[in-house]
């Protein structure tokens, strides 16, 4: 099954990140949540305020913010 992001802005509408190669596709919840946990912050950057990661068409969690705590 495939692993997905969904990429949002702060007011929760689905966006993409400008100027971020971010692999629509990912073989398993671990590079999915590897992915995040390394470009978040050019996700940040690039406007997305959280992502929310699915499993197929299955909403695992989120949406989880990229703000720092």
């Amino acid at each position: 099954m495939a692993w997905t992001w969904r990429y949002e802005a702060p007011d929760g509408s689905t966006t993409a990140p400008e100027g971020v190669a971010a692999p629509e596709v990912f073989p398993s919840q671990s590079d999915a949540e590897s992915f995040i946990g390394e470009s978040w912050r050019e996700l940040l950057e690039a406007g997305i305020a959280q992502v929310t990661l699915f499993e197929g068409d299955r909403k695992v969690y989120g949406p989880m913010s990229l703000e720092s705590a």
